[in-house]
């Protein structure tokens, strides 16, 4: 049950205009959502010749003229929007005038945890409807938000709570504005597992959100020191590729199935896990997502590729068809009814790959299982070479040699025979500064002495 609060702010009634939009439009037919899509497609293609001349430039190239239709087959004719776009053009990209309906507008920067950070401007409108989505995705988990909810996050200033963390009266943007909510406590990335597990047990939160890596080390903490864990209600995780082998932990662990979404901080929350299923909704009303194949063409059912993302609402710094940095697989229409096109997985950062002397490139390790070794508790592969791959462990206690054997042979059927895997043993494998895991590092340049070609 939700309750809307007693007197909710103008910001506030338009962001449940919003959200009670989305909650209609998930049920919309496939062609009403594509004849929306292409609708708000042309008003920002027009948007971005008039107001950008970098787009104005790149679009009449393409053979665009103001006021035309847009076609499925024109729009995959345009031009990619690369990531050294975002880096070269900078603030190039802001529009010059953003319609006023839109409100006014305010930057945002990506980490650069794992790459050279990326700025873009973001309108007031965009930022409500983001919030909205923010909101959809608690509630298809069908969260009370009278409950207690706790959250470990990354702070904007790096700023750090100390294990007692902090308390709130409410669950704050965007939930507060426009229900009722119980309390929240909130813990930042500076805390250990043990005081995250500790602040657990002394609070006892009904929600969860926490980053994948967390969640992971926190389940082994309870299972191995025979903890039992708090009775939580429910626990979502964003910001990494979520693995099989950490649903089965949290099952194990927690009694519970785990519910993700999938974002960027260029583009705001882009797929949500289906109500029913493991895989993800795109959120087709906010963004439109394409997954080509190196040829650029879409990805069929099945079939792995490049995501490129166009921010639907994105009128303070358009965004048109832009690569991401990331692969996923794309699925078939889901059963729940819902028009949104299905990611199957999202399997990790084009940046990240394993690149094979070939120059053909492997990025989704999640075949490998690793959770069923019960004394494997952490793991990083490393790409040394073309030949070389170093897997940094940390054990519960040394691996036997059939265990070893076992795993090179996983690695290898997922990646190649002619591949040698070195083992090594940590304490600890470090996050990256934003709380991130990184299960894989490239060593080996694509272009290195040795690689045939370039997929």
């Amino acid at each position: 049950m939700r309750i809307p609060v007693a007197a909710p702010t103008a910001h506030g009634r338009r962001l449940r205009a919003v959200t009670d939009q989305l909650e209609e439009s998930q049920w919309w037919s496939p062609d009403l959502l594509q004849g929306y899509q292409f609708g708000q497609l042309e008003r920002l293609l027009a948007h971005a010749h008039e107001t950008v001349p970098f787009y104005r430039t790149r679009l009449a190239a393409a053979g665009y003229r103001p006021g035309q239709a847009i076609t499925p087959e024109f729009w995959r004719s345009l031009p990619l929007l690369e990531r050294r776009d975002l880096q070269d053009q900078g603030d190039a990209l802001k529009s010059t005038s953003v319609p006023a309906e839109h409100g006014g507008t305010f930057k945002i920067s990506t980490s650069g945890s794992t790459a050279t950070p990326v700025s873009v401007w973001r309108s007031d409108l965009q930022a409500l409807i983001l919030g909205a989505v923010v909101l959809r995705k608690v509630l298809w988990q069908s969260w009370d938000f009278r409950l207690k909810l706790g959250a470990v996050i990354a702070t904007e200033d790096g700023a750090s709570f100390g294990p007692a963390g902090q308390c709130y009266p409410d669950w704050g943007w965007p939930s507060a504005l426009v229900y009722q909510t119980g309390p929240a406590v909130v813990l930042d990335l500076g805390v250990t597992v043990v005081e995250i597990a500790e602040w657990l047990l002394r609070e006892q939160p009904d929600y969860l959100r926490i980053y994948p890596v967390l969640l992971k080390d926190l389940s082994f903490h309870f299972m191995d020191r025979g903890l039992i864990p708090p009775r939580l209600k429910g626990i979502m995780c964003g910001a990494e590729v979520i693995t099989s082998d950490l649903r089965e932990l949290v099952r194990r662990v927690f009694g519970l199935e785990l519910f993700a979404s999938y974002g960027a901080r260029e583009a705001g929350t882009i797929a949500l896990q289906c109500p029913e299923r493991e895989h993800y909704h795109v959120q087709a009303e906010v963004t439109l997502v394409e997954v080509l194949d190196d040829e650029g063409k879409p990805c069929a059912p099945g079939e792995t590729g490049t995501v490129v993302v166009t921010p639907l609402q994105g009128f303070a710094s358009p965004l048109i068809r832009y690569v991401i940095g990331d692969r996923a697989v794309v699925g078939a229409s889901c059963p729940c009814g819902r028009p949104h096109p299905v990611l199957a997985q999202v399997v990790g950062r084009t940046r990240h790959h394993l690149v094979l002397p070939s120059g053909a490139r492997r990025c989704n390790f999640d075949a490998l299982a690793f959770w069923q070794f019960d004394d494997i508790r952490q793991y990083q592969i490393v790409q040394k070479s073309f030949h070389d791959l170093e897997v940094r462990l940390v054990v519960r206690r040394p691996l036997t040699e059939e265990v070893k054997a076992e795993v090179a042979r996983r690695l290898k059927t997922t990646t190649s025979e002619h591949f040698s895997v070195a083992f090594t043993y940590h304490d600890s494998i470090p996050r990256t500064p934003s709380g991130k895991f990184r299960d894989f590092v490239c060593e080996v340049a694509a272009d290195a002495p040795g690689a045939v070609g370039h997929a």
